[in-house]
């Protein structure tokens, strides 16, 4: 049972909606997501309807079926991520008063296409999984650093020694700034990603963001090098030299591709070897079954809630949506559907129905998700092969946040020695 008193307010249910779709979930305050999400998500799958629709954050609809969710993301036409029309956006930036810095929003996330497919052209090569191959020697010498400090650590908290610090300190390298910036960035993780409600949320996190990467992106666009933003100046979007404003979108961009995704896969992952021991010993034994053990983690603790919004009546999956409607296409309860997924809670590296959309799918799939793949290998083989049979603390249980992106905030392990 959720405590009403926690919640947010629910409002009336519209006309148009059936009593038989609603069905009463928070997202960001639901006690038993945020005891344990793993469970909550699982009896939502099992018991919520595909489609329904909650009075809770002003009034919401959850796309939570495997199939309807996977439609979603697919059918931008239906299913907008524009919260505001781009020429909207491109108009109050160019009308702002002299003095006011630009308004920095996650270009390609919040753009449907076409536009959204000129501002995410220049990012897929330097996101393809030959480029991010390329990084795999330096994300192992990171994580390998950050496995033997860990081990060190008197209170064994693995997410801020290891999980965070990991995907922020191969950002600073891949994007060309400066790692004495470290300790800031990690801040800026802690602002900026857990449990955000909407795109509008980010704008106070994004000036911060933009604010502290200004300085080597001027720098990069007089004096050139290696790195990430140096090579981003060096494209275009739609036949246009990049701009300064341009640059300050993508890299809002970048920070969410490159540290959230990563950072919440390796906590459910590591949480769950430290309850497996049986997986966590055969993973240690047989380092082979790591890339398959690593894909079911992901589908059984997918974390990502997307927003949209409804952009026509319509009825989809027997739900009457309404033009203006708000949606949550909610992959961590789609990749637990039990019509899809045979025992769905049950972890099984080598089941036969193994493709998951943790990372979404359509024009807007996760562009950091071959970085966070390769960082995920390499972490669950560095704390392997570094770390003894480990398991949680039995006195500092994890805490765990809900919201759009559900993840773990502090994983306490332990272990012999």
């Amino acid at each position: 049972m959720s405590d009403a008193s926690v919640l947010t307010p629910a409002v009336p249910k519209p006309d148009h909606i059936p009593d038989a779709l609603v069905y009463d979930f928070d997202l960001w305050h639901d006690p038993a997501l945020n005891a344990d999400p793993g469970a909550r998500l699982l009896d939502l799958a099992k018991n919520a309807p595909p489609v329904f629709w909650s009075p809770r954050q002003t009034g919401t609809w959850f796309v939570a079926g495997f199939e309807a969710a996977s439609e979603a993301a697919r059918d931008w036409e239906s299913f907008s991520s524009e919260f505001m029309p781009y020429e909207q956006l491109k108009a109050i930036n160019e009308a702002r008063p002299e003095g006011m810095p630009h308004i920095p929003m996650p270009f390609p996330i919040c753009l449907d296409p076409p536009t959204h497919v000129k501002y995410r052209q220049p990012l897929n090569s330097v996101f393809s999984p030959k480029a991010m191959s390329a990084l795999l020697g330096n994300i192992r010498e990171q994580a390998s650093e950050l496995v033997e400090a860990f081990k060190r650590t008197p209170d064994r908290e693995f997410i801020s020694s290891v999980a965070e610090a990991l995907p922020v300190t191969v950002f600073l390298n891949m994007m060309g700034l400066p790692l004495d910036q470290k300790d800031h960035f990690r801040q800026l993780v802690k602002v900026s990603l857990p449990g955000l409600k909407a795109q509008e949320e980010m704008l106070g996190p994004s000036l911060a963001i933009t604010a502290a990467m200004r300085e080597t992106i001027i720098a990069r666009r007089e004096d050139p090098k290696e790195d990430l933003i140096s090579r981003l100046w060096k494209t275009e979007i739609d036949g246009h030299p990049m701009t300064m404003g341009d640059m300050e979108n993508l890299s809002i961009l970048l920070f969410l591709a490159g540290l959230d995704t990563v950072i919440q896969a390796i906590g459910f992952g590591v949480r769950h070897l430290a309850i497996d021991l049986e997986m966590q010993e055969n993973l240690r034994a047989n380092p082979g079954l790591i890339n398959d053990a690593k894909e079911e983690l992901m589908r059984r603790y997918t974390f990502a809630n997307v927003h949209r919004h409804v952009t026509r009546d319509m009825e989809f999956y027997g739900a009457p949506m309404k033009k203006g409607d708000w949606v949550l296409v909610s992959l961590p309860i789609a990749d637990l559907d039990p019509m899809h997924f045979k025992e769905p809670g049950r972890l099984d590296p080598e089941r036969e129905e193994k493709v998951h959309i943790a990372f979404g799918t359509g024009p807007h799939r996760c562009l950091g998700s071959h970085l966070a793949r390769l960082e995920l290998q390499v972490i669950y083989e560095e704390l392997l092969k570094r770390v003894p049979s480990f398991h949680l603390n039995a006195d500092r249980p994890p805490t765990f946040h809900g919201g759009s992106v559900i993840g773990v905030d502090t994983l306490h392990l332990d272990w012999d020695g």
